[in-house]
């Protein structure tokens, strides 16, 4: 028979095991899934890609792609970094040197539903601005620079950086000032240009030239095979 020590140290290892269980679940559930789209935005200080998340935020990802796919981000900049914490990309319409179009100018000025999740705020994080409403974000967005549990369900969370960690390095080390609560980079940090693919049709491209490979090594083995056997 176990003694009551024994029972008790059992009991609390069960009650253990179920805590660490329910949290690490509890920590998959939070990990969305990254959809195919890539956007890479191409600074002065380096390349910085991209993708989203769909499931979390549907009507963010599409609205932000959608600014991408127009042009939108072109020559826009980040005003705000804050090492450790936040690079935040200003709002397309006063943050481009190049002006606007009609349509570039029609999407950038629409609001945004917060849609916010149980999603963390950690680094590489990307996560929408706005003001004090809750559905007034824009354009502008901001990259993490670091772990800021303050910001997890105030701030919709629409995807997450896939390469590019080492420009956000850099743009850690760019002097900056003060000004109110932002800390604002002494030099602009331009969004040259920006482009976007498809890691599904990238993947069947790829495919395709293994297998064109493959096949063109195939006729060259059997060619070998029959000037062998039939010269």
């Amino acid at each position: 028979m176990m003694c009551s020590s024994e029972r008790v140290s059992i009991a609390i290892a069960i009650a253990c095991m179920s805590f660490l269980s329910g949290a690490i679940s509890g920590a998959i559930a939070t990990v969305p899934e990254l959809g195919s789209s890539r956007v890479v935005f191409q600074t002065n200080y380096g390349d910085i890609e991209f993708g989203f998340y769909p499931s979390v935020a549907p009507k963010t990802v599409a609205h932000i792609f959608k600014l991408v796919r127009l042009g939108c981000y072109n020559t826009n900049h980040f005003f705000r970094v804050d090492k450790g914490f936040v690079a935040q990309v200003a709002d397309v319409t006063g943050g481009r040197t190049a002006p606007m179009n009609e349509v570039q100018r029609l999407e950038a000025e629409k609001t945004i539903v917060g849609e916010f999740s149980d999603v963390k705020h950690v680094r590489g994080i990307l996560s929408m601005g706005r003001y004090s409403d809750p559905d007034s974000a824009q354009s502008s967005f901001s990259i993490l620079l670091g772990d800021a549990p303050h910001l997890d369900g105030q701030y919709a969370i629409f995807g997450k950086v896939t390469k590019g960690d080492e420009t956000l390095r850099k743009l850690e080390q760019v002097p900056t000032r003060t000004e109110g609560i932002f800390v604002m980079p002494t030099e602009r940090i331009t969004i040259l240009s920006t482009y976007y693919y498809d890691t599904e049709v990238e993947t069947c491209e790829e495919d395709r030239l293994i297998l064109k490979r493959r096949l063109a090594a195939s006729a060259v083995e059997i060619e070998k095979q029959r000037m062998k056997c039939f010269p």
